[in-house]
């Protein structure tokens, strides 16, 4: 057993939250008992995630989408009002990471996507430096697909203008990232993984040659929270389990 606080000052030290511009606040977003023995790992902080906590018996939560973002309404009613009066009814601490989670170079949600494709990067490029870059070797844009969709268990988006170009040099950037293609195409990368696209990229795909494949918001991020709460949760002493509620985006 830890107090709150102790857990915190792990969490922060670990991804450093000071150093980014983000959406919403990181770190504690809802306080709740001051001893914490035991901490529930996610990727969003919905009403099914809180009421699988609960039924674990979580002090705390751990996830990557918290409850707070930038331009929201701040009146807390309906939904928000729910997940809320949960997590006060039984007293469980929310701490959520956004944008410091994605970039932590080992635990982060795009190293720990590299480690499952089989991709390792040497740099970093778009804003905040989040996107990561490095070597590969597939034949060609349907390989990599293919590899993908093995890896994360589901269908992918694929989108290339030169099915037959070998890729040598693949970016990535988990979420919904699809503003860094360009960023990608300029740092060299035969091809671009994400978790969305919109409409702009296909058509940037085709023009550049550059292969764009969107494997999911959520398929892409379930990575990072398990890894960075494993990782503390052994150096103090909490029990840890990841809950992975579905989600097709």
């Amino acid at each position: 057993m830890i107090q709150r606080h102790e857990l915190l000052a792990q969490l922060d030290g670990l991804l450093q939250p000071e150093r980014f511009k983000d959406y919403g606040p990181n770190g504690l977003q809802v306080e709740g008992k001051v001893e914490i023995r035991r901490i529930v790992s996610g990727v969003t902080a919905s009403r099914a995630l809180i009421e699988a906590a609960i039924d674990d018996g979580a002090d705390a939560i751990f996830v990557h989408h918290g409850l707070f973002w930038r331009g929201m309404d701040g009146r807390i009613t309906g939904w928000m009002k729910e997940r809320i009066r949960l997590l006060l009814a039984h007293d469980i601490n929310l701490f959520a990471y956004h944008l410091p989670l994605d970039a932590h170079p080992e635990l982060g949600n795009n190293a720990q996507l590299g480690l499952r494709l089989g991709l390792a990067y040497d740099a970093t490029f778009g804003d905040q430096a989040l996107g990561m870059v490095g070597s590969a070797s597939f034949a060609n844009a349907s390989a990599l697909a293919a590899q993908v969709q093995q890896a994360l268990g589901r269908p992918v988006t694929c989108v290339s203008g030169a099915e037959t170009k070998p890729i040598r040099r693949v970016a990535w950037c988990t979420g919904g990232a699809q503003g860094f293609f360009e960023g990608a195409i300029a740092a060299g990368a035969d091809a671009f993984i994400t978790g969305e696209i919109s409409e702009p990229q296909a058509h940037l795909a085709r023009e550049t040659g550059t292969t764009f494949i969107a494997a999911g918001h959520h398929a892409t991020e379930r990575y990072g929270a398990p890894a960075v709460a494993a990782q503390v949760a052994q150096q103090l002493g909490l029990e840890h389990r990841f809950i992975d509620i579905d989600n097709p985006a």
